[in-house]
């Protein structure tokens, strides 16, 4: 739901996004007053795979997931999103598709701009291109030593790879679970595993006593000892 509201830049307190880190600067104000609000709800589709290009979205509250279709149809998660990231700059390319989709995990307010919009903006703004610019450096970075380690992991130093990005990413509650809520599913979507890979890895990790679990809720009970099993391949997902 696409809504006319003002989100205010100027009092957000998502210090990591872009706009926000540019917020004062008079150059960028007559962009902010363009911006559309979107209201998602959890679990609903705002970026569908393949549609043209429609926008760029800053997440203001809530968390992401961004999905790609592999082999068979099958969803692959490709990362989760937070507060002050970007979904959908992969979209700016020649043919302005989205080669990703993006799901609300949770209800979700998104700060929009449009296709016009961010066009304007990368030309007239060198600081915020060259911010954005820095962030697809390091996303694809990021990707390229995920995909040459994962194929020299087992499935439980993936799976475990996956609890930690999510520790490192989200934190966990203060009664000492992740501050995610994920499916089984979802978890081996994002591992490249099985959700029954994923459940008897789960379990072993409860009986070593690491990992705690209510239904649908996980918690570390020691990272450091879930880092020193994935030492050896000297990597740690932090984006």
């Amino acid at each position: 739901i696409m809504v006319k509201e003002n989100t205010d830049c100027a009092t957000c307190v998502n210090h990591t996004c872009l706009i926000k880190k540019h917020v004062n600067d008079e150059n960028v104000s007559k962009f902010i007053d363009r911006k559309i609000t979107v209201k998602c709800k959890k679990s609903q589709q705002f970026i569908l795979e393949g549609a043209p290009m429609h926008g760029l979205y800053f997440i203001y509250n809530g968390k992401i997931k961004v999905t790609k279709t592999g082999i068979y149809g099958r969803e692959q998660i490709v990362r989760f999103a937070k507060p002050g990231e970007i979904i959908g700059h992969r979209g700016i390319s020649k043919d302005n598709r989205y080669p990703i989709g993006a799901v609300a995990i949770e209800d979700s307010t998104l700060c929009s701009f449009s296709n016009e919009t961010l066009a304007e903006m990368l030309k007239t703004l060198p600081e915020l291109t060259y911010d954005l610019m820095l962030f697809y450096s390091s996303e694809l970075n990021v990707s390229e030593t995920k995909v040459k380690t994962l194929a020299q992991m087992t499935v439980r130093e993936k799976v475990i790879d996956v609890f930690l990005y999510l520790f490192r990413k989200f934190g966990q509650t203060k009664e000492g679970y992740l501050d995610i809520a994920l499916s089984r599913k979802e978890i081996a979507d994002f591992a490249g595993t099985t959700e029954e890979q994923v459940i008897r890895v789960i379990s072993s990790l409860k009986k070593e006593k690491l990992l705690q679990t209510s239904g649908k809720k996980i918690g570390i009970t020691s990272d450091y000892l879930l880092k020193k099993e994935i030492a050896d391949h000297n990597f740690f997902l932090d984006n």
